[in-house]
């Protein structure tokens, strides 16, 4: 198989990623026409700069939700869903570099959004310029579309989906090679309850996080202790509270982790008479699967997964925050009705929050078989196989689409982190795996 990216490719892709995480694009306060603050929609302006130059047609939501851009003619339309948005930088002091000045510093490319996911799009960007440049002809569409909002609750793809015609088949470079093909079902919600007098709780998390301490400082610490104690978990204290330890993860692998506030809640079960802690300590327990609540859930996407993240308790409410990973093949509706009745005994009620369909296309479908063929080729990696995740990205949102890269199994995670950095060796093999894919798929 023939090379299609070239050096002078790479490098132009290079200087473009630079340019891009050189707009910083986290979640900021609204503005009029920037939704999630100016920062992201700087980074939209900037990235349908770039297409345009490109000799890409553009199009940008004049409210700031999304944009997209496109090449190619014809009724059908592949779609390579992005995000422009990235966490924030976090801690400076553990960055070695400016993380808004993207930089090559010992041949990776350096700075906040360089693997999520400003890296992966313009790889695949420069992937499609490569073919267009070298005048292969497209047989369909082809669509980069640009969502703003992906890191908090994916309110700019929404606003696409509602405006815009649906794809016929895509991929979304936002994950890991070689594919996944199936991803949970995402359903946040809340468990609300009486409030009592008794004590007092403001253990408030993440939803998509087990977390790793809760502190308790209120009566009967030293019952509290002894609790902990016969069901051997592990604390520290002082003359004022205790903070129970546990190992945090993320959500969608929680029972690899150890909640702590679960911990907290099963001993404080045992000293105080309250209902809703019952919940807890008498039929959740410590099983992250759900299992004693719900049965065992599974199918070929997995185990059901089910993180209890949060624990508000005052005179006027009890409220716990959970975060469901639902089977691909499971009935949402059954399961949340089951949940409902089971909560229900413990004066429990189920409030929604959020919820993110599950991704599922065929092992077997031409798109997942090419892009395993592509995939493969590109990398002597014969024996991969498409994967399934709990986890979430944008290739839920879209018909016939799959999370195809950018990282390669053996590239170093820096996704969310402090010096987040992506290994030019591993960008360039992205790209030329994005262009072949590409030329399968949409060329003549």
């Amino acid at each position: 198989m023939d090379k299609i990216i070239t050096e002078d490719e790479q490098k132009a892709a290079v200087k473009t990623l630079e340019r891009l995480i050189s707009v910083p694009s986290y979640n900021q306060q609204a503005e009029d026409g920037a939704p999630f603050g100016r920062g992201i929609r700087n980074a939209l302006d900037e990235m349908m700069k770039i297409c345009d130059e490109l000799g890409f047609k553009t199009y940008e939501d004049p409210d700031g939700y999304y944009g997209y851009a496109e090449v190619g003619s014809g009724d059908k339309l592949f779609g390579i869903i992005c995000h422009l948005d990235t966490v924030p930088a976090g801690d400076l002091g553990k960055w070695q570099h400016n993380p808004f000045k993207g930089t090559v510093i010992d041949n990776a490319v350096y700075g906040r959004g360089s693997q999520d996911d400003k890296g992966p799009g313009i790889a695949a960007l420069y992937a499609v310029k490569a073919l267009m440049d070298q005048g292969y002809h497209f047989n369909q569409r082809i669509r980069f579309i640009y969502g703003t909002d992906e890191e908090i609750l994916w309110r700019g793809i929404a606003e696409y989906n509602k405006k815009e015609a649906p794809i016929n088949s895509g991929i979304s470079p936002d994950a890991e090679f070689p594919l996944i093909y199936a991803e949970k079902g995402l359903q946040q919600s809340y468990l609300v309850g009486p409030g009592t007098n008794q004590l007092k709780l403001n253990l408030k998390n993440a939803f998509n996080a087990v977390p790793d301490s809760a502190v308790y400082d209120g009566p009967k610490q030293d019952e509290v202790k002894a609790a902990l104690d016969k069901h051997g978990f592990e604390y520290t204290s002082d003359d004022n509270s205790i903070t129970v330890i546990g190992k945090s993860v993320h959500a969608m692998m929680a029972p690899e982790g150890t909640n702590a506030v679960l911990r907290l809640a099963i001993a404080l079960d045992d000293v105080f008479d309250f209902k809703p802690l019952d919940f807890i300590g008498k039929l959740f327990k410590e099983d992250a699967t759900g299992s004693n609540v719900l049965g065992d859930v599974h199918d070929e996407s997995g185990q059901l997964t089910f993180n209890i993240s949060s624990l508000e308790i005052n005179e006027n409410e009890t409220r716990m925050q959970i975060d469901l990973r639902i089977p691909v093949t499971v009935d949402r509706d059954n399961l949340l009705e089951k949940l409902s009745k089971q909560v229900a005994k413990y004066d429990l009620k189920y409030v929604h929050f959020d919820y993110l369909a599950p991704l599922y296309v065929p092992k077997d479908s031409k798109l997942v078989q090419t892009l395993m063929k592509v995939y493969k080729e590109q990398t002597g990696d014969v024996d991969a196989e498409p994967q399934i995740s709990g986890g979430a990205t944008f290739a839920r949102t879209m018909n016939n689409c799959v999370a195809f890269g950018g990282m390669l199994p053996t590239t170093p995670d820096y996704m969310h982190q402090a010096n987040e950095q992506w290994p030019l060796p591993d960008m360039y093999k992205a790209m030329e795996i994005y262009a072949q894919a590409i030329k399968k798929l949409c060329v003549d």
